[in-house]
């Protein structure tokens, strides 16, 4: 039996979404407001909290710039620029697995893995078929599991029930997945890309949760566990 469940958040973790899940919101608020913002902008956003949420967030944006947008024709629109349709792809299909050839794979053959994001299940399902459909994961939880999102521990502790004899480690980019694995009792890994834009202001709130570790990119978490 595997000693341990490694749990993934998805988004900045396992796949590249400056060009999917930033540039939806980027679009997203333009549609609405006719600015194009930063993505640095996103990540201030991103820094202060509770903004696991891209449809919240898109409309928390597009209400600071001056328009108030209901929720479902905020929804709406965003997953037509993500999904596409028949004739127009999406912007989902520019995402980028991040982890190399065979990692995940070494790692599996020594910890069961798991992934808590704050994608809607299918969503995160048409990515793992798309990079991932022959890597077995011990447990998927995602938005719509939950009643409670991140921070919010309830995606860990339920993952945890799994199997209550083996701890977890949680995986994750953002300081509401390092605030919910710290409620959950789970250690924490951050992942702070040297390509982030506010990466010094993401790697202290990282220590100020009590991160285990913080690494550059997934690929270096085989280096520490």
């Amino acid at each position: 039996m595997a000693e341990r469940i490694i749990v993934f958040d998805m988004d900045g973790v396992l796949v590249d979404v400056s060009e999917s899940y930033r540039a939806t919101i980027v679009e997203t608020v333009k549609l609405f407001t006719g600015e194009v913002i930063a993505r640095e902008l996103i990540q201030e956003y991103k820094n202060q909290g509770g903004w696991n949420n891209d449809w919240l967030l898109s409309q928390k944006i597009c209400a600071d710039l001056g328009q108030r947008i209901p929720l479902d024709t905020v929804i709406t629109r965003f997953n037509e620029i993500f999904f596409g349709d028949a004739n127009t792809p999406g912007l989902m299909q520019r995402e980028r697995w991040l982890p190399l050839p065979g990692m995940l794979e070494r790692l599996h053959s020594r910890f069961d893995l798991g992934i808590f994001t704050g994608r809607l299940r299918f969503e995160a399902q048409l990515t793992l078929d798309r990079f991932a459909k022959t890597l077995p994961f011990a447990a998927i939880v995602g938005a719509d599991d939950v009643e409670q999102q991140k921070p919010h521990p309830e995606g860990l502790l339920k993952i945890a029930a799994l199997d209550r004899e083996r701890p977890l480690l949680y995986v994750g980019d953002t300081v509401d997945d390092a605030r919910a694995s710290r409620a959950a009792g789970v250690p924490f890994v951050g992942v702070a890309a040297d390509t982030h834009g506010h990466r010094a202001e993401l790697v202290r709130l990282f220590e100020s949760e009590n991160a285990a570790h913080i690494i550059e990119n997934i690929n270096e978490l085989e280096g520490i566990v």
